[in-house]
Formats: C-alpha cells, structure tokens, sequence
C-alpha cells in the first residue's frame, strides 16, 4: 500500500522567487481560458491591461488604489511574520474611516488638528478592530483566521447601519451617505488626479520603517523567531503572546491609516462599505504573499495589483466583462501563490 508523505526542505531566496514567478504565470494561463470563454483574445485583454500604465490620467488611479493595496499590504508582513493569519485588514480599514468620519462630522477641534487626529484616530480603531481577535489567539488559542473574518462583516454592518441610520446626510437627496466633510477634512492631492499624497508619503515611509523594524531591530527579531518556531522563541524567552498582539496591532493600525485616507483624500464622505474599499484588505494578502512578507517588496506587488484593479475596470467596460472579474483574477492569483509556497517547501513522495 502507497503512503503520501511530505518531506519539508530548506526554502531559499531563489527558489521562493521561481515559485513566485511560476505561480503568476500559472494564474495568467488559468485566467486566459476564463477570456477565451468570454470569446475575448487573452493577449488583446492583458494588453489592454496593462496598458494603463501608458496612460496618465489611469496611473493616477493606479497610484490611488496603490495607496490602500501598500498599506493593508505592509502591515499583513507584519501579521504574517508572526505566523498570525490576519484576514481582517478589511475591516480594520472600514473601522479607520468610520472614525475618521466621526472627527470630520462631529468633533468640534480646530481645523488644523482635524486631519492629524484623523489619521491618528483612523490608526487607533483599526489597531483595536485588530487587538481583539490577537487577544482571543494569543489568550485562548482562538484561529484568528475565523474571528478575522467575521469581524470583517460586522464593520461592514455597523457602516451601513451609520450611513442609513443616525449619520445620514440631509443634503444628499435620500441617498445613504453621510454629508460632505467640511474642506479642512479633506486631503491635498496632486493635481488632475486623486492621488492624495500625504497618505502615500506615509504608506512609502512606512513601509521602509518597517523593514528596518524587521531586519535591524530586536523587536522585528523576536517577531521573526515568533513566527518561525513557537517552541523556540520561548526557550529563547520571547513571549510569543506579545509578539502575536505587537503584529496585530501593526497590521490593524496600517489598514486604519488606509481607511483615513479613502475618505479623507477620495470620497469626501463616509459611503457604503463596498465604495469605502474595493477589496483592498482583502488582496492586501495578495501584496504581502507575493512580497514573501518583505515590506519593501511590497510597494513593487501594490503597484502591480493596483495595475489589476484599474485595468480589470476598464476591460469591464470595454469589453463588457462581469463586475467580478477582477475579484476572479485576484483569487486565482492567491490560489496558485499558495499552491507554488507549498510545493517549494515540502517534498511530495509516495512510499
């Protein structure tokens, strides 16, 4: 009788970027045949996306979506370094804009605090969103994945409930959305675009902070042994706990600041969760696992995902693709990762 068994080997640098290469090319022929049933040329549709680049009024919105897609994305390096599955960036970031909504509508400050106290507030709220299921795993061994998850509906719930209910705005014409903020609420963007660049110069800083926090500091050490070996780091009297909750409350806070700025910098107001985020915390996963969990390499994996987003919009339209192609892309993308991460660390042998 054969018996399957999985031998785990050393994973190194150059076979990890093979498995990320081969695992993108292996989504792009998959997603080809979901093109030709569509009676769509693959190579016509990848031209088309792709060549949003060259137009500049779409690598304004590339650099836009790339914004959230980096943030989310930066901190999930973080989680994932714990060996924490953080699956809540989502919410997190929907927790961001709720209270960064409440400052610009409702708190009486002066006009040149509110913007600082939004970005701080928006960090705090999705920092907590995200201590609560590191508290449950860390406390009482709760999967993380699950309460991640779930927390994600309920922000997602509670922004709706606002928006239909008490922070409903009268000058919207019975539409659900909260009024306009007031102009000190909103961020500067470069001009002709939406690209608020106070938020994207945190995003870049903060992604080089925290590959120095990962490389060069104790912290990002404890962090890594963390992560690596539970047994380990707590024979090397690491507390395994902290680390889970320090990860977390990294990983939420980041995704916050990406809610902040969604509503500070685009929308101007707090609107359905759906309009709020198109999915960034979700393939925020998507930027750190093709990142191998390097902050700086994540900023190259945003700018491709946010290449995806925009281009897969404009296929949309042109070529009269379903909404959801883009969320199909992206999920074939994430399953072939996976798949790729799995065969290059373990060895499959029949016996």
């Amino acid at each position: 009788m054969l018996n399957l068994r999985l031998e785990r080997r050393e994973v190194t640098p150059e076979i990890e970027l093979i498995a990320t290469i081969v695992a993108i090319l292996l989504a792009f022929v998959i997603a080809a045949f979901i093109f030709l049933i569509y009676g769509i040329n693959p190579l016509y549709a990848y031209a088309q996306i792709f060549g949003t680049v060259r137009k500049a009024h779409r690598l304004g919105e590339i650099i836009t979506k790339l914004i959230p897609l980096l943030l989310c994305g930066i901190g999930l390096t973080i989680a994932f370094k714990a060996n924490t599955w953080n699956i809540g960036a989502e919410g997190q970031l929907l927790i961001g804009a709720i209270l960064a909504t409440w400052v610009a509508l409702f708190l009486s400050v002066p006009e040149f605090t509110r913007l600082p106290l939004m970005f701080l507030l928006g960090f705090v709220g999705g920092a907590a969103w995200a201590f609560i299921p590191a508290v449950l795993k860390s406390k009482l061994g709760t999967n993380e994945v699950i309460t991640t998850l779930m927390m994600n509906y309920i922000a997602a719930c509670f922004v709706d409930y606002l928006i239909y209910g008490p922070w409903k705005g009268a000058e919207e014409w019975g539409f659900p959305y909260t009024n306009k903020f007031p102009i000190s609420a909103w961020l500067p963007t470069i001009p002709k675009t939406r690209i608020h660049w106070p938020t994207l110069i945190i995003a870049l800083v903060s992604a080089v902070l925290l590959y120095f926090l990962l490389t060069k500091t104790t912290i990002g050490f404890e962090l890594r042994v963390a992560g690596q070996d539970e047994r380990v780091a707590r024979y090397a009297g690491i507390s395994v706990e902290k680390a889970i909750i320090l990860a977390m409350i990294i990983s939420g806070g980041l995704a916050g600041i990406a809610g902040v700025g969604e509503v500070a910098g685009v929308h101007h107001r707090l609107r359905y969760a759906s309009s709020i985020s198109s999915g960034y915390g979700y393939a925020g996963i998507i930027v750190a696992l093709l990142a191998r969990n390097n902050p700086i390499l994540s900023i190259i994996t945003a700018f491709f995902l946010a290449i995806l987003f925009v281009g897969g919009d404009a296929i949309q339209v042109s070529m009269g693709l379903p909404f959801g192609v883009v969320n199909i892309f992206n999920g074939i993308i994430l399953a072939c990762l996976l798949t790729s991460e799995f065969l290059a660390k373990y060895k499959i042998s029949w016996r």
